[in-house]
């Protein structure tokens, strides 16, 4: 039935913050950018390694969302690195503040959190 999962919509706080941390920062490619002028929104189309994975969309004054601890919801997007480390290290070049790198206790595989601008969790994970 399904085959694959489409995209991740995000909605921003600061459009122009959030598409330096994910294009700049994380590297993202951007597909195509849109301004809709009725809704005083902008929605940008982001790729990973040439796949398209995130929508990012701006909203004048955009409710917050409760993301911790454990709101219902989408809990957190997890990208796959071949090494952590070397990814959080490269990250807090960045200025980018991540969590203490842990260890799955399923899969002996490491992993950690950050966040975007928004407050909203992301992770990589050692693949």
């Amino acid at each position: 039935m399904l085959k694959k999962t489409h995209h991740i919509a995000i909605i921003c706080s600061d459009y122009e913050k959030s598409k330096d941390f994910y294009v700049n920062k994380l590297g993202l490619e951007i597909l195509a950018e849109f301004y809709r002028k009725e809704r005083d929104s902008y929605k940008l189309d982001l790729a990973l390694n040439g796949e398209y994975v995130i929508e990012l969309f701006s909203f004048p004054n955009p409710p917050a969302r409760p993301s911790r601890p454990e709101a219902r919801g989408l809990r957190h997007l997890a990208f796959t690195v071949e090494h952590v480390e070397k990814v959080k290290s490269e990250l807090e070049g960045k200025g980018i503040v991540s969590e203490p790198i842990r260890i799955d206790e399923f899969t002996g595989k490491k992993f950690t959190f950050f966040e975007d601008p928004d407050g909203l969790p992301l992770e990589i994970y050692e693949g």
